[in-house]
């Protein structure tokens, strides 16, 4: 029964601090929003649990009759178990830190989950080493046929390694960054989401999921429309007739888009419109209309109503937007 009091005695104390220490934290969390102290407190969650447990255990070996090898194994699971849960709230600790420090550094660090996972890996890794050698298991055998099989390892997860290298190179070069809108010559198309180890994930504009793996963005054309600013020049082509005043053209379709700039949201309401007449066509006289919208998905938007306004406006103003026609002239020959 004493074994048995003390792990359920420990594990009850372990609940009840768990539950007082963790409800005060939580509240001074709150009253500083965003600071490293609330990542601290989720680091620590759930420990004073484990950790009561663990001393619980470690006074009830003593209340067991057994020989040493017994204690001494007992020992050791026991040491596993607090090196582990050291390990986790490490890991815990770093996977914190680079995703405060991602938020922080937003533009130069950019916050991905490639950055997170490995933090994490790496962690328990260097968890894992520690409580090998605290068990008398050596590791230098272990690290040397690490370096021997990593060429083996290489070799037979190539395109794993390479998507993992790509994505890394795309970290650190930004060609793209989450948020960007980009274009791919492959045809994908839509706001990059997030680069992880393997992929790099795509959200198009209709909220579809596109999974690109990392060395295919790193090896393909890209139109990045978020460099070197997110704001897109766009043009409306417009064709008036023959009858038409080109100055009064002009000042209308300027005013209609200064118009539509404000009141329109992803306009640019400060951009002045740009109407460049270009070609004689062969039923009317051909215009680009220009305008600026604050990112790419704003253009379908702004260019709908547009284009609603412009023929309303034309029609009000007697502009005439002819339909296409040709005059086709027929010569008879006398027989």
């Amino acid at each position: 029964m004493f074994p048995l009091l003390f792990i359920s005695g420990a594990l009850i104390i372990g609940f009840i601090l768990n539950k007082i220490l963790f409800s005060k934290l939580r509240a001074h969390a709150d009253q500083m929003p965003g600071t490293m102290y609330q990542n601290l407190v989720k680091s620590f969650k759930g420990m004073p649990i484990i950790w009561s447990l663990m001393i619980g255990i470690y006074g009830a070996i003593y209340t067991i009759p057994m020989n040493e090898n017994q204690l001494v194994a007992l020992e050791k699971s026991l040491l596993i178990l607090i090196l582990l849960s050291a390990t986790i709230v490490s890991a815990r600790i770093v996977v914190s830190l680079v995703g405060s420090y991602a938020k922080k550094a937003e533009g130069v660090f950019p916050t991905t989950s490639i950055f997170v996972n490995l933090a994490e890996l790496l962690t328990y890794l260097i968890g894992s080493l520690i409580i090998l050698q605290s068990i008398g298991i050596s590791i230098t055998p272990i690290l040397t046929a690490l370096g021997v099989g990593g060429l083996a390892v290489a070799l037979a997860l190539q395109d794993t390694l390479s998507n993992l290298f790509s994505g890394l190179h795309i970290i650190v070069a930004k060609p793209v960054k989450p948020g960007d809108y980009v274009k791919l010559s492959s045809g994908e198309e839509g706001y990059v989401r997030d680069i992880t180890w393997r992929y790099t994930t795509i959200e198009s504009l209709l909220s579809h999921m596109t999974i690109v793996p990392n060395a295919k963005i790193a090896s393909a054309n890209i139109t990045n429309y978020s460099l070197p600013n997110k704001e897109v020049y766009l043009s409306v082509q417009i064709g008036v007739s023959y009858d038409s005043d080109l100055e009064h053209v002009e000042r209308i379709s300027k005013e209609i888009t200064r118009q539509v700039m404000k009141e329109v949201e992803g306009g640019i309401a400060d951009f002045e419109p740009v109407v460049r007449f270009h070609t004689f066509a062969d039923s009317s006289i051909n215009f680009n209309l220009g305008f600026r919208v604050k990112e790419f998905a704003n253009q379908y938007a702004v260019k709908h109503e547009l284009i609603k306004r412009i023929h309303a406006g034309y029609a009000r103003e007697g502009i005439q937007i002819p339909f296409p026609i040709r005059t086709v002239y027929w010569k008879e020959q006398n027989q």
